[in-house]
């Protein structure tokens, strides 16, 4: 069932780390049970506007947006102190730890989402993303196969995967030239990976504060 944000129904995306590799900001779905409210403005009945709501998603989603990381994952903690199996929240603090550099800590949040809530595609997108930061393309390429499988329609894990199929593509045709380094049907092709993904500059070292 979908939530009723419409930020949460479009899925939005962030294009984060691994060159080319798409990470979801939020899950489409989120089971059987229907999380937040949508961020509307009402009036009362003498038409005096009421402020419009802002749900705990959205505060913590400007947080992140901002790149007020430590603040958006002590308001993520603090809601999941009440409910410790929030997925949607869950799934935004496993990008909050993506964004802060934390891994480690992100793949086993996300690991534990796609154990809990297997029917959502987008932890195991995520995932595949952290192991393919990490070069471990296999890895990264069974959880894409396994984000198609729970829906064929995810548009992301499809691009996702085909990049992956890049990158082991480059890796064989770089121990094919190991193994045989006059062979002249191979640089054409890696000539061609290099100019669909260019090395990436090294990334800036993350601020400590926001």
């Amino acid at each position: 069932m979908q939530t009723s944000d419409n930020n949460i129904q479009k899925a939005i995306i962030i294009a984060l780390m691994s060159g080319a590799l798409t990470i979801a900001l939020f899950p489409s779905v989120v089971g059987a049970q229907t999380y937040g409210m949508p961020a509307t403005t009402a009036t009362t009945n003498f038409g005096t506007p009421i402020a419009p709501y802002v749900d705990d998603y959205t505060k913590v989603t400007k947080l992140v947006s901002a790149k007020q990381l430590r603040e958006a994952l002590v308001d993520a903690d603090q809601y999941l102190e009440s409910k410790p199996k929030d997925p949607q929240m869950r799934f935004i603090k496993g990008v909050i730890l993506t964004e802060m550099g934390r891994s480690a800590d992100a793949m086993s949040l996300f690991t534990t989402l796609t154990q809990d809530y297997p029917e959502l595609p987008e932890p195991y997108n995520n995932l595949a993303v952290l192991y393919a930061a990490d070069n471990q393309f296999v890895q990264a390429r069974t959880a894409l196969e396994m984000a198609i499988r729970t829906n064929p329609s995810y548009a992301t894990a499809h691009e996702n995967l085909g990049d992956v199929y890049v990158k082991l593509a480059s890796q064989s045709y770089n121990k094919a030239i190991q193994l045989e380094p006059n062979k002249t049907t191979v640089q054409p092709k890696l000539a061609l990976i290099r100019t669909m993904f260019p090395p990436a500059a090294k990334p800036a070292t993350p601020a400590t504060q926001p």
